[in-house]
């Protein structure tokens, strides 16, 4: 399924406003913001951007490349989204990065094709830009790509779902991402996939921008318009935990199957304790880490980054299906982040 996003030209115009001040840049040596982050220590600089800097998921993302940097030696600048889909805000951090002498950028986009001229201004000035979790469109906008393969992450639930629903007949709600968002349309994609559905067969299909309030209203919504929804989907687990507020009031929580996607702490406790049935865990930490060592690496030899790096996925859940792989939230609880 292919979908596109426009912005509005006064969101435009407030997003080339706040970009500045959303996305001002912080730099911190070897990760710890300490005063040697001088633009004459000969230090490596990499940075780094997120689509924002409050969900778990770019926290912990941050948090590796801190780690990595310090490690090597390097000195991460980072900038983050005032919110998910501030596209103006992290052209202008590209173009402050590149201004202040980055080796590498790495990249969550928040709109996979609108930042492809920025990526681009910058690898002709000699700058390795990698994404990060989110692809570009085109991927080959961007010299490498770390991330989950996010349609197997969404292939995954689905197949799991299929074998949980032990040939019941399903109504199936999706709480999608954003349109024109690539991780939500692959996760989406792949789900429907590992179910053996189609978008035909989506009787109610909302977005919530991945907010746990947007995908409470959203499930609502979608409850009102097909009261005997029993398959919901999620783009992540704050829109399954929303979903399940929105359940739980109907009295449906017990009836209706939780499917999701990232695995966060709160999102893997919340299988641990049967309000989700079960997710797909990524590694954002791992993503982050390996983006630094590749920078590092160009600035020391030249040597670039290409192609797709999969920084792996697993399933979580405490109700193992029949022919499905998975982990128990024993595992997901000592890997998950957030």
């Amino acid at each position: 399924m292919s979908r596109t996003t426009r912005l509005s030209p006064s969101l435009l115009r407030a997003a080339a406003v706040t970009g500045v001040a959303a996305l001002a840049l912080t730099a911190c040596g070897s990760g710890s913001g300490s005063s040697s982050t001088s633009a004459g220590s000969g230090k490596v600089k990499v940075g780094l951007i997120t689509k924002t800097d409050t969900n778990p998921f770019f926290v912990k993302m941050k948090e590796g490349a801190e780690k990595a940097a310090k490690a090597d030696g390097a000195q991460l600048m980072t900038a983050a989204g005032k919110f998910d889909g501030d596209n103006a805000g992290q052209v202008t951090a590209i173009e402050n990065m590149v201004a202040a002498g980055v080796k590498g950028i790495l990249i969550t986009p928040s709109d996979s094709k609108a930042i492809v001229p920025a990526v681009q201004k910058a690898r002709a000035k000699g700058v390795l830009v990698i994404a990060l979790d989110t692809p570009t469109e085109p991927q080959s906008a961007v010299d490498a790509l770390f991330a989950t393969n996010n349609f197997n992450a969404g292939q995954l639930i689905g197949q799991y779902a299929k074998a949980a629903m032990k040939g019941k007949a399903a109504k199936i709600a999706t709480l999608d991402l954003a349109p024109g968002v690539s991780v939500g349309v692959l996760r989406h994609n792949g789900f429907l996939k590992g179910f053996g559905a189609t978008d035909k067969d989506v009787v109610c299909a909302q977005d919530t921008g991945g907010d746990q309030a947007k995908g409470q209203t959203a499930m609502e919504n979608c409850l009102q318009k097909s009261p005997g929804i029993n398959l919901v989907y999620t783009i992540n687990e704050p829109a399954a935990l929303g979903a399940y507020t929105a359940l739980k009031a109907k009295g449906r929580e017990k009836d209706v199957l939780i499917v999701s996607v990232d695995g966060g702490c709160t999102g893997t406790q919340a299988v641990k304790d049967g309000k989700i049935a079960a997710t797909s865990q990524q590694y954002p930490l791992k993503m982050a880490a390996e983006g630094v060592k590749a920078v590092v690496t160009y600035a020391k030899n030249g040597k670039k980054a290409s192609g797709y790096t999969d920084t792996g996925v697993n399933l979580i859940t405490d109700k193992a299906q029949t022919g499905v792989t998975s982990k128990d939230t024993g595992f997901g609880l000592q890997n998950c982040w957030g």
